[in-house]
C-alpha cells in the first residue's frame, strides 16, 4: 500500500496526486486507519486531510454549557420530562441508572479493542463493502463520497430484527456483543415509551411504528493520530436512524452542536450517551432535535465506542414514515414529506457525512405545507 503522506501531497506537484488510486490502495489494503499507523507514520496520508476552508474556519467551542445527565432511576414523571427537554433543546443526553451492568460496558469495550486490534490478515476476511452482509469490518462507509477520509475503523453487526447467526460475529468479542446487544435493546424500547409520553402520545406508540424493529451495533477504533489538527475521528454529522444509544471509553473526543458551538460531552464513568436520530426528527416534526455532532482526532488513543443504531436496516420494512397525525394541527402543519426507511437510508449513504443534514432533503416546499396543513 503505497499512500502519499500529507506533508509530501500538500507541498509537492499536485498533478502527481491521483485520490481514487490512492483511496482505492487504502481499501484493497484491508487494513484500516490502523494498518497506516503500525506502518509507523508520522504524518497522515492525504487523503485523510481536511480541506483548507474546513481548517480555516469552524465553530467555536462552548465551555459553559452541559450536556443533560438523566438519572433512568428516577420518578418516572421527572424522567420522561427530562427526555423531553433534553431531546427538544439538546438532541443528546447521558443516561446513568440505565440497568446495563458495568461488568457488560467494560467487557464490550475491551472486546472491540482486542477485535480491532487482531492481525491484519484476520481483520480481512471481515473487511468487505457489500451492503447486504450483516457482519461486516471496514473504514469510512462513504470512503469515495466524502471530501476525506476520517481517522477511524469500524465493525458494523446487523443484530436485529432477525437473529443473527453467531457464527457470523468474530470469536473475539461473539459472546459479549450478543450479550451487550440484548440488554441496549431492551434499554432502547424503555426510552422509546418514554419518548412516546414525551410526545404527548401513548408510551407504545413508538414501539408500534416499528422504531425498536430493528438494531445495528458499530464498534468504531479511533487510533491515535500524528496530525490530530489536520483531520477529524468522525465528520460533523446527524444519525439517519430513529435513536442512537452510545458507549463510549474514557479518551473522549465527542462533540455536538448547540446554538452553533461545538459542546464537549465527557465521558462519565458508567453512564451511556442517547441522542435523537434523523427519523425522530422528522415524524415528530421537528418537535425533537437530531443534532450535528463529530469526533476530533486525538494524539492520544486508541479510542474506542459502541454506537447501537435503532433502525430496520436491510429489513423489508412496508411502513412509509412522515410526521405523526397526532402532532399536527393547523398550527403545526407537517415539515417533510413521506418516506421509507430504504430510501432515506439510500439518500443518506449516496450523501455521505457531511454537515448538509439528510433532513433537507425531505423537507416540504412552504406552499406543500400549507396545503397539507
Amino acid at each position: 500500500m503505497v499512500i502519499t503522506g500529507a506533508e509530501e501531497s500538500l507541498t509537492g506537484n499536485p498533478t502527481n496526486y491521483d485520490r481514487l488510486q490512492e483511496l482505492k490502495a487504502f481499501d484493497d489494503s484491508k487494513s484500516g486507519v490502523k494498518g497506516i499507523v503500525d506502518a509507523g507514520i508520522t504524518k497522515i496520508p492525504r487523503i485523510f486531510v481536511r480541506p483548507p476552508e474546513d481548517l480555516a474556519t469552524g465553530e467555536p467551542t462552548d465551555t459553559h454549557f452541559t450536556i443533560p445527565v438523566i438519572d433512568l432511576g428516577g420518578r418516572r414523571a421527572d424522567v420522561v420530562d427530562g427526555v423531553r427537554r433534553a431531546a427538544e433543546e439538546v438532541g443528546f443526553f447521558q443516561l446513568v441508572n440505565h440497568g446495563i451492568a458495568e461488568r457488560v460496558l467494560e467487557e464490550m469495550l475491551e472486546a472491540a479493542r482486542g477485535l480491532h486490534e487482531l492481525p491484519r490478515e484476520v481483520k480481512a476476511e471481515y473487511y468487505t463493502r457489500e451492503s447486504t452482509k450483516k457482519v461486516k469490518f471496514r473504514s469510512n462507509f462513504d470512503l469515495y463520497k466524502s471530501r476525506f477520509a476520517n481517522w477511524r475503523d469500524s465493525l458494523y453487526c446487523v443484530m436485529g430484527p432477525d437473529p443473527l447467526d453467531p457464527q457470523e460475529l468474530p470469536l473475539v468479542c461473539r459472546d459479549i456483543i450478543i450479550e451487550y446487544s440484548n440488554q441496549v435493546h431492551k434499554l432502547g424500547i424503555t426510552l422509546f415509551g418514554m419518548l412516546s409520553e414525551a410526545l404527548g402520545l401513548k408510551s407504545d406508540q413508538l414501539i408500534g411504528l416499528e422504531c425498536a424493529k430493528g438494531h445495528v451495533i458499530l464498534s468504531h477504533y479511533y487510533p491515535a493520530c500524528p496530525e490530530p489538527e489536520l483531520t477529524m475521528g468522525t465528520t460533523q454529522h446527524s444519525d439517519p436512524d430513529f435513536l442512537t444509544i452510545l458507549l463510549q471509553d474514557h479518551i473522549g473526543g465527542l462533540q455536538v452542536l448547540h446554538q452553533n458551538r461545538w459542546i464537549d460531552v465527557p465521558p462519565v464513568p458508567g453512564a451511556l450517551v442517547v441522542n435523537i436520530g434523523d427519523l425522530i426528527q422528522l415524524i415528530s416534526n421537528d418537535r425533537f432535535k437530531s443534532v450535528e455532532h463529530q469526533v476530533l482526532a486525538n494524539h492520544m488513543g486508541p479510542r474506542l465506542s459502541i454506537a447501537c443504531f435503532f433502525i430496520p436496516h436491510l429489513y423489508p420494512s412496508t411502513i412509509i414514515y412522515g410526521p405523526i397525525k397526532e402532532l399536527l394541527s393547523e398550527d403545526n402543519p407537517p415539515v417533510y414529506r413521506e418516506t421509507s426507511v430504504q430510501d432515506f437510508i439510500a439518500y443518506y449513504d449516496e450523501k455521505g457525512l457531511g454537515e448538509n443534514s439528510a433532513l433537507t432533503h425531505f423537507k416540504l416546499q412552504k406552499g406543500n405545507q400549507e396545503m397539507r396543513g
